[in-house]
């Protein structure tokens, strides 16, 4: 069989997945109205052990591994992270009736990773039998927390250049201009020219506004995703957890997968009506952005593939949550970094439409093209 047959018998394979099959069913409920509901608390529950499950699984594997293997798939990550929010800033940002502040937190979501997202790529991956480093979970803080970084610290520069612009400038003297000046505004009358221009220059004189990188760093630790993962990872680095991971967290994985991805259809959904206060453009870039992003972190990836040995799985495991948004830890980290952006923007494009392509496009995608280029090894 030639590439291309590989590629699409794979793919249709994909779309059959328990995973996939989770996902559209949830949107399915939504469509008709259904009033099924999963605890939040619930949801909680689920999102940490799945986390927790991924962090032991890659802290077990970092344990007992060559840790040189992981230098270049980790630099890929972190330079990912950070161009997906260049790519949103000079792409999305550009289009007609897009707010730019908008624009770069999606931009920062869609860099960020979820969590959702790689739990159903490990479940796929280990469902078709493609080996992948355990480890290759453990990339996720390294693409995620540069997103949200870079994402909030752009749009702050942006913001503090706008209140900084001739414009504003004008406002300002145009303001004073207005305003009568009292005899004893200034000590000396005579000096009063070389006074204005002095009152001047201190009000328009830019505030300290330097964005500071450590506390944005520490609300993404915070964020229960990534606290959870982490935590996992810790664990599984330093304990010998083996006996808990086979006996819990490992056969409950698949099964607590299942009912995510039922929320998460169902909440896709709901979240498609708020796409509708914003541009279309959103509705576009949701669509092609996971599936662009995937496919750089591929090529990257094969380039790793190449250059050190990554696995064709941890291939596929890097373009999916190159794919993926935050769903999780991402949102209020933006809210917080990020106070003006707006979240029907940024949250909408990602819940509503990017998630559901990254999982029910992307993962059938990235892992049609590694077997058929396994394939094609092979033969």
């Amino acid at each position: 069989m030639d590439f291309l047959s590989l590629f699409l018998i794979d793919f249709v394979k994909q779309l059959q997945s328990p995973t996939l099959s989770f996902l559209i069913g949830g949107m399915i409920l939504g469509a008709l109205g259904s009033e099924l509901v999963i605890p939040e608390a619930v949801n909680q529950i689920i999102v940490f052990m799945l986390l927790m499950k991924i962090g032991l699984t890659g802290g077990q594997a970092i344990r007992n591994s060559n840790l040189t293997e992981m230098v270049l798939p980790v630099a890929f990550a972190m330079a990912l992270g950070i161009l997906i929010v260049f790519i949103a800033r000079y792409t999305l940002a550009k289009l007609p009736k897009v707010n730019t502040v908008d624009a770069i937190a999606t931009g920062g979501l869609f860099g960020a990773v979820s969590g959702s997202t790689m739990a159903a790529a490990l479940t796929v991956l280990d469902g078709q039998n493609m080996p992948y480093e355990a480890w290759a979970g453990a990339l996720y803080p390294f693409m995620d927390i540069p997103a949200l970084v870079t994402a909030i610290v752009i749009a702050n520069i942006y913001l503090n250049k706008k209140k900084g612009s001739p414009a504003a400038h004008s406002t300002v003297q145009e303001s004073f201009s207005k305003q009568p000046v009292a005899a004893g505004d200034y000590p000396d009358q005579q000096d009063y020219p070389r006074g204005r221009q002095e009152y001047l220059r201190k009000q328009q004189k830019p505030e300290d506004n330097r964005v500071k990188i450590w506390p944005i760093v520490e609300e993404s630790l915070r964020g229960p995703a990534l606290s959870a993962m982490l935590l996992g990872l810790a664990i599984g680095i330093i304990a010998q957890p083996e006996s808990v991971y086979k006996s819990f967290y490992d056969p409950a994985f698949r099964g607590l997968l299942s009912i995510l991805m039922l929320v998460m259809g169902m909440e896709a959904w709901s979240r498609l009506g708020e796409l509708r206060k914003v541009a279309q453009w959103y509705v576009v870039y949701s669509v092609v952005a996971p599936l662009l992003h995937g496919l750089i972190a591929f090529g990257l990836g094969m380039i790793a593939h190449y250059a050190t040995g990554f696995s064709l799985g941890g291939v596929v495991v890097l373009a999916v949550i190159a794919s993926s948004s935050s769903d999780i830890s991402g949102p209020p980290t933006l809210r917080a970094g990020i106070p003006s952006a707006n979240p029907s923007a940024y949250i909408g494009a990602s819940t509503a439409i990017g998630t559901p392509i990254a999982i029910g496009v992307g993962i059938p995608l990235f892992l049609g093209l590694a077997q058929a280029i396994g394939g094609m090894g092979g033969s």
